[in-house]
């Protein structure tokens, strides 16, 4: 197994690399990835963004949002958090076989004074209280398998990041399970730091004290490779929000102008139906907002700026774009 040096912090780029590596390193061949994200909540391949997220806090603390290509919930990531990647050829044995990629990281604890023990259908977890989940990715014979390991993340943002406020949601998408989460590092009992943990752990997968030596170093054709990917895919916000399945929501704020409530569908990402209700005032039919918005991208941005086209104040008196955008998207 060939590990595969990465120093990049963005889940931008970090998706993007696994997916090039699965698809363009040499099939014969396997290899191991560990990295870490700058603060993020990465979605499962077949889960409804919207349906995963606080919205209103990951706008006020510059999380990020991506969508990866393997299936399972949404998990936020940050500094604290360590994600290893398998990328290995496929036979009976390995697809859906959460426990043979797990093993190695209960082993490395295990070596380090910790008892964790595989857990369900693909998590980790150390008394009774889960720090990895899993997911994979199959394809031409190759299995794609990652996980994350909380190591010494913050677990009060974990839950906010996580915590979705919407008054009544129906989506086809598939829903995160939460669970009891905690650390790995309050566990250990001498001290060490993630990136300490991050060489116990190859040397442990590697079977080699001296894999360093031997580590796979993204060539410039790589790395140019990848930020392409990561720019027409994982940066995008069709990828990562327009992706999401059908859904229909129902919201509704009071402001100073009065109630406002929204009945709306979403599919392929763009508002297919729109209905606002209230007991708001104003001088125009509010149903022209609603077809001037159907056919929109469901996009903070788009509908910002298609409501500030026309002059707001005449449809819903004290109620402005800025209060209609927050009971749409937040």
């Amino acid at each position: 197994m060939i590990s595969i040096r990465n120093e990049s912090k963005d889940p931008h780029f970090n998706l993007a690399l696994e997916e090039y590596v699965f698809y363009n390193f040499d099939p014969n061949e396997e290899y191991v990835i560990l990295w870490q994200n700058e603060p993020s909540v990465i979605i499962g391949r077949n889960q409804n963004t919207i349906e995963e997220i606080n919205a209103k806090f990951i706008k006020e603390h510059n999380i990020n949002v991506v969508r990866r290509m393997s299936g399972g919930g949404a998990v936020y990531h940050d500094l604290g958090n360590l994600n290893y990647t398998f990328i290995v050829n496929s036979d009976k044995d390995v697809i859906s076989n959460f426990k043979k990629f797990t093993e190695p990281i209960v082993s490395a604890l295990a070596k380090l004074g910790v008892k964790a023990e595989f857990s369900g259908r693909n998590d980790i977890t150390i008394d009774g209280k889960k720090f990895s989940g899993n997911a994979q990715h199959y394809a031409n014979n190759r299995l794609l398998h990652h996980g994350t390991i909380l190591f010494n993340s913050d677990l009060a943002v974990v839950q906010e990041a996580l915590n979705v406020k919407i008054d009544k949601l129906k989506s086809k998408g598939v829903k995160s399970v939460r669970s009891r989460v905690t650390n790995v590092y309050p566990y250990l009992k001498e001290k060490i730091t993630i990136e300490e943990f991050k060489d116990t752990l190859l040397k442990f997968i590697l079977n080699d004290e001296n894999y360093k030596e031997k580590e796979y170093v993204l060539t410039e054709e790589d790395l140019k490779a990848v930020r392409t990917l990561m720019k027409e895919k994982y940066s995008t916000w069709e990828w990562n929000y327009g992706e999401s399945p059908a859904f229909e929501v129902e919201k509704s704020q009071r402001y100073s102008g009065g109630q406002l409530s929204l009945k709306y569908n979403v599919e392929n990402g763009t508002i297919q139906e729109l209905r606002i209700f209230g007991d708001f005032f104003g001088k125009k039919e509010i149903s022209d907002i609603e077809k001037l918005l159907k056919g929109k991208q469901y996009k903070e941005k788009i509908v910002k700026e298609t409501l500030e086209s026309i002059n707001f104040e005449e449809y819903m008196t004290g109620i402005s774009v800025d209060n209609f955008i927050e009971c749409m998207f937040y």
